[in-house]
This record gives C-alpha cells, structure tokens and sequence, in this order.
C-alpha cells in the first residue's frame, strides 16, 4: 500500500468521523442552546467520537511517551459477510488464545514496569503502552496501524486545540512476518518506527521498501543458510519441504532452497499451506509427507500453521520422519506435545534469563484478571471454570484458590525463554532511543525532559545507533535494521517419563568466519529414540571405484553408480567423473587406486626364456662338438674333401649365432640392444659368406676338372678368405652406420597392451634393421641360386645338395619370420626373432654337417677317397 492509497484511507477513515459527529451531535440551533444552557462555551472544540471504528486495547496505561505493541494472541479473526446495507461489525478475534503471546505481551508490559522504576534509563519520565490482539490476520493488524499512526485517543479534535495525550513514538510487533510487513507500509510514511520481535521474513531488510523496520530477531536468510549447513552435516541429500504459505513461510523457503542447491541438497517436494486453507488441502500436504521417500522434512512454517498439519497428521500412523524446524514452531512448547515428532532439530533464538518476570508472570490476582477480558479468557481456559456471570460455558465458577503455579502452560514456562527476550530487548531498544532523544548527560547526572515534545522520526533517528547490554545480552541494529545472527541448535528429546524436551546440542553464530559458524557439543537422539542418524538420500553414495550417473527427468541426487572405465579410476564417494591413470600406471581391482604397470620382457626366469637359453647354448655346444669331431678327424678323406678351412669358420660362425640369441633374453639396455641386432647381422653375414664360399668351392672344382681349366688358381684359400672378409665387412659397414645414425634403444611400449609396460629394444632406423635383414637375406638367395646350379654334379664330395636343403630352410624361416615379427605383441616379439635365429642355425649346422659327423662316427668305412670318388653313392 502505497502513500496515495494510504492518504485515500486517512481521508475515508475522517470523512467518516465527521459524518458521526453529525449524526452524534445533531447540529441545530436546539443543539446549541442546549450547549449554552448547560455552560458549554460555543468556541470548545468539536469533538468527534469515532463509534464503532475504534480498537481498543487489550492492557493499556496512559505515560509521557506511549509505545504501541501488537501481538497474534489469538489464532483467527471473526469473519463476517458483509451485505454493504449497515454498518460492519467491530473486526474481532476468536478461537483459542496463544500462552505463548500472552506470554510475549505480557513481557513488554514488564519491562516498561521495569524501565519506569530505573534511575538511569529515562529518569523522570513515565512510559505508556497500547497493547493490541492482531488475531494474527492482516486486517486486525492494518487497523491497528491506522489507529496507532493516528493517535491513540477515541476522540478527534476538529479545531487547532489538539490532545497532548497518546502520541505513540514506536511499535512493537508484529509477531508475524506477514502483518508485520502490512504495519510497516501504513507505519512508515509517517516515520513511525517499528521494532518487531518475532517477524523473521528477509524482505523486511529491504531499507527502501521498509525504512521504518528493526527487529531484535534475526533474519529468516541466516536461519535458510543455517538450516542447509545442518542439512549437509548430516549427509541428508534427499528430503522434503513445507512451508506456511505467508510472507514468513514463501520467504524463508525460497533463501533455503537456495542455500540448499549450492549445498548440492534435493527436494523431493515442496507444499505450501495455511491455517485457514480448507482441510482438504490440509490433507493433500499429510498425504504428500506419508508417501514421500525423504526420510527429512524441512518445515518452514508458522507455530499455528505447524500445529494444525501436526494434527492432521497424527490421524493415521506413518512412517517415521525427521523433522527439521524453523524457529517459529520448532522452540514452540506447546508443540512438543506430538510426541511422534521425537527427534526434531531445528534454530532457535538462544535461551536467556529475565530476573523477575516468572514473579511477574504470575502474579495476577482475580481482581487483576476480572479487569482485561482477554486476562478473564485465558483464566477460564486455564482452569476450567468462569468469571464472568454470562456468556462463559463453563459449568464451575472460580473460587479464588486457582493457582497458576500449580498448572503447566507456555504462559508460565520461563525454563527456556527465547522469543520473549526478544520482545523484552524491543522494548529498551526503543526506550534507549527516546533516552537519547529527550535525556542530556551533565556533570555525570542525566537530565531527562519530560515536556520536550518529540516526533516519532527522531526515535526512529536514534535506533539506528542503539547499542547497549542488557542482561549480558548485547543490543545493536545493523544498516538493514537486522541485529547479529546468534542461533541455538535445539533437539527434540524423550526423557525417562515419556515427555519430550528442548535440549540445547549446539550453536551457530553467523558472525563468525566461513566454516567455523556451527558446532555440535552434545550428543542427538533420533526418531525412536535412536542415536545413529538417520538416512536420507534418493540414491546410496557412489562408492570409489565407479562414478555416478545422473537418472533420466530426475533430480541431480538421484543416479546410478557405474564402475570406472578401463584405465581410469575414482578414489572419492560420489565421484561424478573417473579419472584416467597416469601413462605408467593402473588400476587395481577396485579400480579406486592407480598401481605402476607390471614390466615384462622375455626373462631368464620365466618358462619360455629358459627354453630358448638352453636350445641357444644346446646349439653352440652342438656346434662346438662337430668342430672338435671334425678337428679330431680333421686328416680323413671327408673333412679334407670339403674344405676345412672354411668348415672349422662356418663352425665357428654358426657357434657364434646360437650364443647371439642368449643378447635377446633379459631386460633390454642401451647396449644390449645394441648389440643384439648388430652381433646377429654380423654373425648371420659371416656364417652366410662361410656357405656361399663352400658353394662356390663346389662349383670351381668341378669346372677346374674340365680339360685346359685354370679357374681354381682364381678362387684359391686366399681368395676364399677374402670372399669371406669382403661379404662380412660390407654387413660390418652398415651396422656401423646404423649404429652412428640411429641406434637401437631400450623403450617401454605402452600401447601393445594398456594394463602392463613391454620393455623392448626400438629399433632406431628401421631401414638400418631390414637392410641387415635384407642383406643377409641377399647372400642366402644368392647361396641357394648357386646350390641349385651345383646339386647334380658328379661326385660324392659334392656337398651343394645339402647346402640346398639348408638354404632352403634358412629362406623359409626368415620369409615366415616377417609376418610373425610383425604381428607378434610384446616380448614374443623377441621370441620369434630367437627362434628364427636358432632355426635357421640348427638348419645349417644339421643339413650341412651332421651327415658327415654321421659318416665319421658310425660309418667309418665310407670315410675314404674311393668313396668319396664315387658317382651319385653319398
């Protein structure tokens, strides 16, 4: 409500006080001689009674400067039809009375009791109060604000001699967010402050919309960042939301949910509802709680709101729930009567010490009782009995011997008084500011005027710089007219008999940095009495190993757990991505921890190392033994007839291409890799040249028998040997370029197989590695082309048949050795190469010489020339 509408309401609200003094007075000269026969001066001022129009207070005392208080003592208000033909009935409250918020007013009239019998805060001048029953509506508590911003006396004065009484300088109230913001814009434009000590909506710190507003709780922002920090405590990441739908309630849930996304908290549903929504609706909301999954219900409502779900509830049995609360409802004592909320948390203003109010409280005597009608009320409730001669519904009249001590109710309970220190503080924060208004200090005395006449805007000045102490509890408004935020977690209990109680578990201070604002220093029961807490999530923690999918057209806490991919891992609960392990590393079973990659190469200690060692040295031994045979035989007709020299060097060289094998097995170095390729190419070329020298041999003696042949003379020893030498050096030649350019080099392989590292020897130059390959492949090309031509010449030293055979294995290991090479992974990479090797040597060494070592030892009567001479008997 804007000034425009508000001044609309001002000038209807005097229209129709003028209208009433006409009707009132009846002016007419008959009136006014009346007015003068009874000596009533013709100038005093007309006086408009404002019939019908008027609240009255529920406790009231006249003072030098009034404060105004309005309080939901009552749940509802009266509602009528109205048929627009008469006049509408006084707006009036019904149902039953809070305690509590008799409590709260009650509490105020105390403490200006209080501040009247100081000597050092307002000495000399007496404060008044105008307590009013908002029935915790809108309407009751708009005309409240009309009645108070207008004056407080029932007659309004036409003519410049205006009242000097009732001037009200603050209000305290509203108890409700919701009235509280509907005071404030009709309050407000006229500088009126008001200090509330139960409205907690977040809005109400908006200094632009409600200059006007302080308050003496804190704000509902830090009991929604509060509540989702408690949420997170507790690992509650699936849970339920009600909420008044009022200012309070929209408000306050909103700056919760808010808080509870950047917590990464979900919200299974969230309900609105009000007192007066029809049961219905009332219903829908129970039923909601009873079906849901969430075993954690945030309520953010109102105490009368709470109480009429709570009941509602309690009809039918349901499943156990934690109940998280504001602390409007969840500090209420009159709640704790539904025992099935055992277990309950929630923020509550901290508790505080009132000396003299429990006295206070209590000491209304029936004199004092019989004189407010909303006193009488909640006697009878109490008790059971009536006061009044009419219109009570009880059947027992009280006697006098009624004892408030004797009977438990919230009005009496002082155990644990937290809202009303709030009221208690409102009420010295505005007398400190009409003290620094109004009092100067001289000579260490205070001199207080109580004739200095000031305007509500000058108090509503001094509450912004308040500050004082009050009980040990300090007082002070920050800019938005919010006090520090100072919270005490409360836990609903079961004692040993059965009722429940407010234990006090822990605190939050918002004042405090980030992270240390809430501590826990007691021990929680839950639902059941039970002390483990309670689960509340949609979807069990990810554990580490796998990673969490988020569910199709759900929540982001509702997933799947799916296990890490292979190589990747995930060492945190509820990881939402794995992580791939480093390049070196893998991951174990559980795939939550990254382990260094087992190594593997062909190893002397495995299965397969040890054959292949002990066919390398079974071949060299071999190959030793059939040169020491043939040494040993070295003078008969078969060793002489094929040429000794160069057997004993193809022995040699074939000893030295079994042992080279033995270079391939182990962990590769930079020198054995080195030497492995080179030391087998330069072997292979020797032991290949030793073949084409005997090959050539063959063919050259059989040309040199021809008639007029010279060509032995042409390839003698010496040009044997330098056949030998030449073909090996050109081999020696290209190794020593390949190992100047780009040698052979250990690496480790970690594509062949992603779970373990192949340790292997890169071959640097690959055109350095097939042209040793290619080369000796030449010569053994070129040794079979020359085998051929000689395998049908005459003679039985005519060895170029076995040459044949023995090529022709060697040629087919190698061809078969490519592809095999190629597509064999890791270390059989080097057992192929082995076995090439090793086969090729045994061929040579088995075709070419083990006839002959056959003939030597078991066939010695075949070891002569004339043998030997023989056509086509070997």
């Amino acid at each position: 409500m804007g000034v425009t509408a508000l001044s609309i309401s001002l000038i209807l609200y005097l229209g129709l006080c003028e209208l009433n003094s006409a009707l009132a007075l009846n002016v007419s000269g008959d009136a006014l001689k009346q007015r003068a026969g009874a000596g009533v001066s013709s100038e005093a001022p007309v006086k408009c009674k404002l019939q019908g129009t008027t609240r009255l207070p529920e406790f009231s005392v006249d003072g030098d400067y009034i404060i105004g208080g309005v309080f939901s003592i009552h749940y509802y208000m009266h509602t009528v039809k109205h048929n627009y033909t008469t006049m509408p009935e006084p707006l009036r409250c019904k149902g039953s009375i809070d305690s509590r918020e008799l409590r709260f007013s009650r509490a105020m009239i105390f403490a200006i009791e209080e501040i009247n019998n100081s000597t050092e805060l307002l000495p000399g001048i007496r404060l008044g109060y105008q307590i009013y029953d908002s029935c915790a509506s809108v309407p009751v508590a708009v005309h409240v604000a009309f009645q108070l911003s207008s004056g407080l006396d029932p007659v309004f004065y036409t003519s410049d001699n205006c009242s000097q009484s009732g001037m009200v300088m603050a209000v305290v109230g509203e108890s409700g967010s919701t009235p509280s913001i509907s005071m404030s814009r009709i309050i407000g434009p006229f500088k009126m402050p008001q200090v509330s000590h139960f409205a907690t909506c977040a809005c109400l710190s908006d200094k632009q919309q409600y200059p006007n507003f302080f308050r003496t709780i804190p704000s509902d922002q830090f009991q929604a960042d509060a509540l989702a920090k408690l949420v997170k405590h507790f690992g509650w990441t699936w849970i339920g939301a009600v909420r008044s739908d009022s200012d309070y309630g929209n408000n306050g849930m909103a700056s919760f949910l808010a808080a509870a996304r950047r917590e990464g908290i979900c919200v299974e549903y969230s309900e609105a509802f009000y007192r007066t929504n029809p049961r219905s609706r009332i219903q829908k909301v129970a039923d909601v709680i009873r079906r849901s999954t969430a075993m954690v219900v945030v309520a953010f409502t109102a105490s009368g709101d709470m109480r009429i779900l709570l009941e509602e509830l309690s009809l039918e049995p349901f499943p156990p729930r934690v109940w998280i609360g504001s602390e409007s409802w969840v500090t209420d004592p009159d709640m704790l009567r539904f025992s099935f909320c055992a277990g309950a948390i929630g923020f509550g203003i901290e508790q505080s010490v009132i000396p003299g109010l429990r006295d206070f409280l209590l000491d209304l005597s029936p004199s004092k009782v019989a004189a407010s009608p909303l006193l009488t009320e909640f006697w009878e409730d109490a008790f059971n009995c009536r006061l009044r001669k009419t219109g009570a519904t009880y059947a027992s009249v009280c006697d006098g011997t009624e004892d408030l001590e004797a009977i438990q109710t919230p009005y009496t309970d002082t155990s644990q008084l937290r809202v009303t220190n709030m009221a208690y503080k409102a009420v010295y924060a505005i007398a400190h500011a009409i003290h620094n208004a109004v009092c100067q200090e001289t000579n260490s005395t205070t001199h207080c005027e109580k004739f200095t006449r000031i305007e509500s805007e000058e108090v509503l000045t001094q509450l912004k710089s308040v500050h004082f102490s009050k009980n040990g509890y300090d007082v002070s408004f920050d800019a938005n007219g919010d006090p520090v935020a100072t919270y005490e977690l409360v836990n609903w209990q079961k004692t040993e008999s059965g009722n429940i109680e407010l234990v006090t578990v822990g605190h939050y201070d918002a004042s405090l940095p980030v992270g240390r604002e809430f501590r826990i220093n007691r021990n929680l029961t839950w639902v059941e009495g039970s002390t483990k807490v309670p689960v509340s999530v949609c979807s069990d923690s990810c554990p580490s190993g796998t990673r969490k999918v988020l569910q199709k057209g759900k929540p982001i806490c509702c997933y799947d757990c799916l296990p890490c991919p292979e190589g990747e891992i995930s060492n945190v609960t509820d990881s939402p991505d794995c992580l791939p392990c480093p390049k070196e590393l893998w991951p174990n079973a559980e795939r939550d921890t990254c382990l260094p990659k087992p190594v593997e190469f062909l190893s002397f200690n495995e299965v397969l190392g040890i054959i292949l060692a002990a066919f390398s040295v079974g071949g060299a031994c071999l190959a030793i033994i059939t040169a020491a045979v043939f040494y040993r035989h070295r003078t008969s007709p078969i060793v002489r007839a094929n040429n000794s020299e160069l057997s004993f060097l193809l022995l040699f060289s074939l000893t030295l291409c079994f042992l080279c094998s033995l270079t391939f097995i182990g962990a590769p170095s930079e020198w054995s890799c080195m030497l492995r390729h080179t030391a087998f190419g330069i072997t292979f070329v020797l032991c290949m040249s030793c073949v084409l020298g005997k090959t050539i041999v063959v063919l050259m003696a059989f040309r040199a028998t021809l008639p007029g042949s010279n060509v032995m003379k042409w390839f003698g020893p010496p040009q044997q040997r330098m056949t030998v030498v030449s073909f090996t050096f050109i081999q020696v030649l290209i190794c020593t370029i390949w190992l100047v350019l780009n040698p052979p080099f250990p690496v480790k392989n970690l594509t062949t197989y992603k779970e373990r590292i192949i340790l292997e020897c890169a071959l640097g130059s690959a055109v350095g590695f097939w042209a040793v390959l290619g080369y000796i492949g030449l010569l053994a090309v070129f040794c079979f082309v020359l085998a051929v031509l000689a395998r049908k010449l005459p003679d039985n030293f005519n060895e170029a048949k076995l040459i044949t055979f023995s090529m022709l294995i060697f040629c087919a290991v190698w061809i078969t050795f490519i592809p095999a090479y190629v597509s064999s992974p890791g270390k059989f990479t080097v057992a192929v190469e082995i076995f090439a090797i090793l086969a090729s040597s045994f061929g040579l060494i088995l075709c070419i010489f083990a006839p002959k070592c056959f003939i030597i030892l078991f066939k010695p009567e075949k070891n002569t020339k004339k043998h030997l001479m023989n056509k086509n008997q070997y």
